[in-house]
């Protein structure tokens, strides 16, 4: 059985679902005022891996990942460049998507951009204020966090606790009635794009726009909602305060999976400190499939230290599962029985990619030392084909094995 670990009360626990044979899974997505980095890409090819999984293990997988297209990132970027917003997301999103699709990491089910889901934002803001769970003050409009008693146990902490920490949403502090109150609705500054509401022309603020989407695209309640481990606090807690004071239910998410942090050279890989390495400068040295198998080769709450040479170490490891799996024949999705049983055993002990690899390199030994027969050798290719590697023959993501998702960005 698969157990997974939530962040939600730290433990690994049995995998469950709301709704029978079906997975309802959010990633958080880029805000694409700049290229795809090595960290977008560790995150995405981690949960794409436990996409396919699921759907080996009979599941209908139903996975969102949004675009952030409306921020102050967008805003800045646009008064720099004097460019509109809409051009510079529509161009790194097209970067964003080939990158993505370069590591074999399939099409979301649903890719729903911010800015189309205005008028459902704006509702949900009055909503919340109806419920005296939001106040609003000269235009921006907060959600108060000591409504929500809840609030903080994501990440176990306090209000207190919270309260010293890193916030990048703590805006507009002479209007919040609590340091940790976060913007719902914000009202613009002359230039900035804007919308109409009740409160005068605006925008919305971060946490939101994911809440809705959410709800709009997987229902009041989700089984699986992913992002980087630095989401945790503000974002992910202020989703749950939004989700559950806007419906009612709770759980909002059963599972929340956050992914480590990459570091280059043993340093935070961020844009601030310009260490980043671009995704698609490794694309034009190494071979997309060379990539995928080294960032599925740290486990998914791991901090990968990306050093020179490690992907040019990978080359003999990927060359071997390569030779060990050619077999023609008819490609065909796998299902979990065909998985070797060392494998399943390590994804489903809170999805151990690293330690599935072990079991297929040991696997492919075998293949090649002649030890092992067809079975073994059709084993080996449908383990390898479940991490998404085409070489396995598998096929690809327009093949219909699992729900298409939209041809490409807008």
């Amino acid at each position: 059985m698969l157990r997974l670990y939530s962040s939600l009360g730290r433990a690994v626990l049995p995998f469950r679902t709301v709704a029978p044979g079906e997975v309802r899974m959010y990633v958080c997505g880029v805000t694409p005022y700049d290229v795809t980095h090595l960290g977008h890409a560790f995150s995405y090819v981690q949960f794409d891996a436990l996409r396919r999984y699921l759907t080996a293990l009979g599941y209908r997988v139903r996975y969102v990942q949004n675009v952030t297209d409306i921020d102050d990132d967008m805003i800045a970027v646009s008064r720099r460049e004097g460019r509109p917003i809409a051009a510079i997301r529509d161009e790194n999103d097209r970067l964003f998507r080939a990158d993505l699709d370069a590591l074999n990491v399939l099409r979301p089910t649903a890719y729903p951009y911010a800015t189309d889901h205005i008028p459902q934002i704006v509702e949900a803001t009055a909503k919340l204020i109806e419920r005296g769970y939001a106040y609003e003050v000269e235009g921006d409009v907060f959600f108060s966090v000591e409504r929500f008693p809840r609030y903080g146990a994501l990440n176990g902490a306090s209000l207190e606790e919270l309260a010293r920490r890193e916030n990048p949403e703590a805006k507009k502090a002479w209007k919040r009635r609590h340091p940790l109150d976060f913007l719902l609705w914000q009202r613009t500054e002359p230039g900035e794009p804007s919308w109409p509401s009740p409160w005068g022309a605006g925008r919305p603020g971060w946490s939101i726009e994911c809440t809705v989407m959410s709800i709009a695209h997987l229902g009041e309640q989700i089984d699986i909602h992913g992002g980087g481990r630095d989401l945790l606090f503000p974002h992910h807690e202020n989703e749950i305060a939004q989700a559950e004071s806007l419906t009612g239910r709770s759980p909002f998410c059963t599972f929340w999976l956050h992914n480590g942090m990459l570091r280059l050279e043993g340093v935070k890989m961020s844009k601030s400190l310009g260490n980043l390495v671009l995704v698609r400068d490794l694309l034009q040295k190494v071979p997309p499939a060379h990539l995928r198998l080294y960032l599925l080769s740290f486990h998914y709450r791991s901090d990968p230290d990306f050093r020179a040479g490690d992907l040019e170490r990978l080359v003999e490891r990927y060359e071997r599962l390569r030779a060990a799996a050619a077999e023609p024949g008819p490609p065909r999705w796998p299902a979990a029985d065909d998985l070797p049983t060392a494998v399943r055993d390590t994804l489903d002990d809170d999805f151990d990619v690293p330690r599935a690899l072990e079991a297929l390199d040991a696997l492919a030994g075998r293949v090649l030392s002649g030890a092992a027969g067809s079975t073994e050798r059709a084993a080996l290719r449908a383990g390898l084909a479940v991490l998404g590697f085409d070489f396995a023959g598998a096929p690809g993501p327009a093949t219909g094995w699992l729900e298409p998702g939209p041809a490409g960005p807008k």
